[in-house]
């Protein structure tokens, strides 16, 4: 066998070798996350002491603060009747209330989708689960789908829902980048996610500062995904509703 055989065999072997060490390199960097979380010993007695993207996250509320989620005086702080409301959900919809807790929620958006829609009720609390499932079936709802989901994971379909809501639960994330990747996931081509956060930028709104949020600061975090802002409503008493798009 002619000896140039042999060396072009040999450099097609080396470029096939560099073609794969190439892709490989692009998948990674196309998988790196373009920012870095932060542990800090000095931060907010009520936050973790984990930063992400100069945010420092909150706390998680537990099982054991069920009952104040359920608390009478809800509906006069927060109008969660005018927040659903606001939303213009349609019947039929595919609904995923994030961090449901208890269900409250959950309930009033399972009203505005109907039976031919489905309310996925997702926790990361096995405890939480139990209490709205007990709730929902006494209230004689049937159409809220409880889902135990993990810390980066909603555990939903891709491509499944139509609308995703947080109530004041995003702030709390272990791994918001992570979780926020796997809600643009479920996400319907042209679906949205509601965010329902303490408005960070008022002073006057009785919470802990690390469980209020900034427009600006959701509107920074979701720039790394494939969501653009739509819009921000803001007719409630102490929230904001900022709401986005998959493109």
């Amino acid at each position: 066998m002619p000896k140039n055989i042999f060396v072009w065999r040999r450099l097609a072997c080396i470029g096939l070798l560099l073609a794969n060490l190439l892709c490989l390199a692009e998948e990674k960097a196309t998988n790196a996350q373009p920012f870095a979380y932060e542990t800090r010993a000095d931060h907010d007695r009520d936050g973790i002491g984990k930063f992400f993207m100069g945010r420092e996250i909150a706390h998680v509320m537990g099982h054991q603060g069920a009952d104040w989620l359920e608390r009478p005086e809800r509906e006069a702080e927060e109008n969660t009747n005018l927040m659903v409301d606001s939303l213009g959900i349609k019947p039929g919809e595919v609904i995923a209330d994030i961090g449901a807790g208890t269900g409250y929620i959950s309930r009033k958006l399972s009203k505005k989708t109907g039976d031919k829609g489905i309310v996925y009720a997702v926790e990361i609390q096995q405890e939480m689960l139990d209490i709205l499932t007990n709730k929902a079936v006494q209230a004689g709802f049937h159409n809220i789908k409880p889902v135990l989901g993990t810390v980066t994971d909603t555990k939903l379909s891709a491509a499944s829902v139509d609308t995703i809501v947080l109530v004041d639960v995003y702030h709390e994330f272990d791994f918001p980048f992570e979780m926020t990747q796997a809600m643009s996931k479920a996400l319907k081509p042209g679906g949205r996610i509601v965010f329902v956060e303490y408005r960070g930028e008022d002073p006057k709104v009785p919470i802990k500062p690390v469980h209020k949020m900034t427009v600006a600061q959701l509107r920074k975090e979701m720039a790394l995904h494939p969501l653009q802002w739509k819009e921000t409503i803001e007719v409630l008493p102490r929230q904001h509703i900022v709401i986005f798009e998959r493109k």
